[in-house]
C-alpha cells in the first residue's frame, strides 16, 4: 500500500482519533521523552506523528519539532496542536528534510519492521551522535488489554497478516537488526507503560473505529459486525463508576547514529 492510501484508513475520523484515542499514549510519550531526555534547544522529529500530541508534549518540554505524517487530515490536527512547527504530509521514507537537520527522531509505533525505507531515512536526518526511538506493540495474546484490539481480526486473512509482519520487531534480535541495518547502534529493549483508557463502551468503540486496522475489518466485516465485535470485547473491563482501562504490552528500543 502506497503512502497516500494511509488518509483513507487514518484520516476518516481523524477527531475521533485524536480526542478519544490518542490522549491514552500520553504514559507513552512522556517516558521515552524523557528517556531520550528532550530539552530546551534540541532538534526533534516525529515520524508518523499522526494528530500531534506527541509534538506537543515535546514542545513543552521546550524542544523544536518538526513531524511528518501520511494523512492530510491528521496533520491538520496536528498543526493546529502544534502552530508554528513544520509538520508535513508525505512519505516517511522520503521526508524532505535536510540531511543531518535533528538531533532527536521519535516514532511511537509508526515505523514498522515492514519499513526498512522509514529507517534509512531518519538515520540520514539524525545528525552524528543523534538518537532515535521507536516504540511497538508486544504479544497482544499475553497482554491483559489485547482483547481490546480483537475486532481488527475482522479483516481478511492477508490483512491480519500483514498486520502482523508489522509488529515483528517484538521478536528477539529483530529491531536491534532493523536499526543495524540502517547503520544505528541499537541499545537494549525495553518495556513502555501503555494503558487503553476509556470512559464507556461508545467511546471505546468510537476511539478504535478511528484507527486505520478497524477501517481494513470495517471494510471486510461491516460497520454493524465491528461494532458487535467490540461490545463482546470490552464487556469484562466494565465496571460500575470506574472508566475502561487495560495495560498493553510496549516495547521501545533507542539507536543512536554514530558520531
Amino acid at each position: 500500500m502506497s503512502w497516500q492510501m494511509v488518509d483513507e484508513g487514518w484520516g476518516r475520523r481523524a477527531v475521533d482519533w485524536a480526542t478519544l484515542a490518542e490522549p491514552h499514549a500520553v504514559r507513552e510519550y512522556v517516558f521515552v521523552h524523557r528517556l531520550l531526555d528532550v530539552r530546551p534547544g534540541v532538534d526533534l522529529l516525529d515520524v508518523a506523528c499522526g494528530a500531534g500530541l506527541a509534538l506537543e508534549l515535546a514542545g513543552i518540554a521546550g524542544a523544536r519539532c518538526a513531524g511528518i505524517d501520511a494523512s492530510p487530515r491528521l496533520v491538520e490536527v496536528a498543526r493546529l496542536r502544534n502552530p508554528g512547527c513544520d509538520i508535513r504530509v508525505g512519505d516517511m521514507a522520503d521526508s524532505g528534510f535536510a540531511d543531518a537537520s535533528f538531533d532527536m527522531v521519535t516514532s511511537f509505533r509508526g515505523i514498522w519492521g515492514t519499513t526498512p525505507g522509514a529507517i534509512a531515512e531518519v538515520a540520514r536526518v539524525l545528525r552524528p551522535g543523534g538518537t532515535v526511538a521507536l516504540t511497538f506493540w508486544g504479544d497482544m495474546a499475553a497482554t491483559p488489554g489485547g482483547r481490546l484490539l480483537a475486532p481488527f481480526r475482522l479483516a481478511t486473512q492477508e490483512q491480519v497478516g500483514h498486520q502482523s509482519a508489522m509488529v515483528a520487531l517484538k521478536q528477539p534480535g529483530a529491531a536491534a537488526a532493523f536499526l543495524s541495518s540502517a547503520g544505528l547502534e541499537p541499545g537494549e529493549l525495553f518495556e513502555v507503560p501503555f494503558v487503553m483508557e476509556y470512559a464507556d463502551p461508545e467511546h471505546y468503540i468510537r476511539g478504535l473505529t478511528a484507527s486505520g486496522p478497524a477501517y481494513e475489518a470495517i471494510q471486510t466485516a461491516g460497520e454493524e459486525a465491528f461494532r458487535a465485535a467490540c461490545l463482546e470485547a470490552v464487556q469484562p473491563f466494565v465496571r460500575d463508576g470506574l472508566p475502561i482501562r487495560a495495560t498493553v504490552r510496549l516495547f521501545g528500543i533507542v539507536g543512536t547514529k554514530p558520531a
